[in-house]
């Protein structure tokens, strides 16, 4: 029997979240509180600790299922990828209304009235989700009272058509270690934001990802098509281009396959969405 992916699964010997009573094992079992993030971004960590690796990120809006607090933080998972870690508590609150909208633009801010002149708040990156509960104007706010240039929203169900377009948008943004906000990401954040705002599934781990789509030849890549190294992935811009989050740039930055094929070796898999 394979063992439940530890990223993936709410679980450890002394507590589990309590739909999986039967699936694994531990010394008890409790159910999870949903939660929403309340800040443009805020780190999933290894440990309950601040200095602890950032694994992962959430957006504003997105849902936590939170299972147990240690201190500061608590340790649940990410409803959108599925991760699990630990965030800081101070930056969730009990679900309230379900989002309506997400941030199409690269990264915009929340005003604290229907006026460029009013106190911003932010920036929040694409993919950040918010219930829209009125119009004004320009502007539309949300259910904490925040107002937001409309055109930087787009409803639920309304998505970008062209990965490779959305993640053009992050060049130049700087490599972070499990990041997947336009202010610092990694190679698999860069693809899963691309995803998302075309409205596809995406988990968070290059190798997770692998089993996306189906194999390609590299004499007949085209562009969307995902190359994958050990540990690093990257989306095909065109035939012999390609762009990702690399730590040899340490940025978002598009160059020729044939070159990060020099620098890193032959890929391991090529898929084709």
């Amino acid at each position: 029997m394979t063992s439940p992916d530890p990223r993936l699964t709410l679980a450890k010997p002394d507590l589990a979240a309590a739909h999986l009573e039967g699936v694994v094992r531990a010394a008890r079992y409790a159910p999870t509180e949903t939660l929403q993030v309340v800040r443009p971004v805020v780190a999933l960590r290894r440990a309950a600790d601040l200095a602890s690796e950032q694994m992962d990120q959430l957006l504003f809006g997105e849902r936590f299922e939170a299972l147990e607090r240690t201190g500061d933080f608590l340790w649940g998972q990410a409803q959108r990828d599925g991760y699990v870690g630990y965030i800081e508590a101070a930056a969730s609150v009990p679900a309230a209304a379900p989002p309506t909208h997400w941030v199409k633009a690269l990264r915009t801010f929340a005003f604290a009235g229907s006026s460029i002149k009013a106190r911003a708040e932010g920036p929040f990156s694409r993919n950040c989700l918010f219930a829209i509960v009125a119009e004004d104007g320009d502007f539309l706010r949300d259910d904490g009272g925040r107002f937001l240039w409309r055109d930087h929203l787009a409803p639920l169900g309304s998505f970008a058509a062209d990965p490779v377009c959305v993640a053009m948008d992050y060049i130049g943004a700087p490599y972070l270690w499990g990041g997947r906000d336009s202010l610092g990401l990694d190679c698999s954040g860069l693809v899963q934001q691309a995803l998302y705002a075309c409205g596809l599934a995406c988990p968070r781990d290059t190798d997770l990802q692998m089993r996306l789509g189906g194999d390609v030849a590299q004499a007949d890549l085209a562009r969307g098509d995902l190359v994958f190294w050990p540990g690093h992935i990257a989306m095909m811009v065109d035939a012999d281009r390609i762009i990702h989050a690399n730590a040899h740039h340490m940025a978002v930055a598009v160059e020729n396959l044939a070159t990060a094929i020099t620098r890193i070796g032959p890929p391991t898999a090529l898929r084709r969405l």
